[in-house]
């Protein structure tokens, strides 16, 4: 399984760049108003550290498939590695036609059942965006949804990638990861508690004291 980070932040995506485990951008209209900047701005400066995959999200205020198109062109020509992010509507399906039949890579977002990711990938979508997280806050497993998706395209042998999205904790990982998603997307909070291990932290201390104890004053 793959990672992206899920943010705008660009200091975030440079440090989870550095450690070497990312290998996409995925963005929406919430995170680049998060940090209050220009939307082309931050993109292009994405596409400086990331080679791989960007996600930009159309317009949340755009509801008709022309204004998606002219929306998602625009986002393509920005970068080659830009994918073009449309909600799962009716609107939003019709848009994701036209776009992936120009070879522009779209990702469908907001996905909350398996038939809307399988109308998703019918439609051309390169990738589907389940929403995890968003499943789980209203007492419905989230993990189930992209076992059914997963076992589906499975079925078919559909390209489309699987992004989890809307991920927690490092337990949605691990679910993610066993339930055969492609990629997960997650905020840098999650990459860096997934690095962590009260075992791996107490280890490293013991040994830390152990080589002072032993080679201290040589330091000095």
């Amino acid at each position: 399984m793959k990672f992206f980070i899920d943010t705008a932040n660009v200091e975030d995506i440079r440090k989870a760049n550095d450690m070497g485990v990312i290998c996409g951008v995925t963005t929406n209209p919430s995170l680049i108003a998060k940090e209050g900047r220009d939307f082309k701005e931050v993109i292009k400066e994405i596409t400086s550290i990331v080679d791989g995959p960007i996600s930009g999200e159309v317009k949340a205020t755009t509801e008709d498939a022309e204004g998606m198109i002219k929306e998602g062109r625009e986002i393509a020509a920005i970068h080659p590695n830009m994918v073009v992010k449309i909600p799962m509507t009716v609107e939003g399906l019709k848009a994701t036609k036209v776009l992936s039949s120009e070879g522009i890579k779209v990702n469908v977002t907001l996905i909350f059942s398996a038939n809307q990711a399988l109308l998703a990938a019918r439609a051309g979508a390169a990738y589907v965006s389940p929403f995890l997280g968003r499943l789980d806050d209203i007492s419905q497993p989230g993990i189930n949804l992209i076992q059914d998706i997963a076992d589906i395209f499975a079925n078919y042998d559909l390209k489309t990638e699987i992004i989890c999205a809307s991920v927690r904790n490092p337990i949605h990982i691990t679910d993610c990861a066993l339930a055969g998603a492609d990629i997960a997307t997650v905020p840098y909070k999650v990459i860096e508690q997934m690095v962590h291990h009260p075992l791996t932290d107490a280890g490293i201390e013991k040994f830390k004291k152990d080589y002072i104890a032993v080679f201290g004053e040589l330091c000095n």
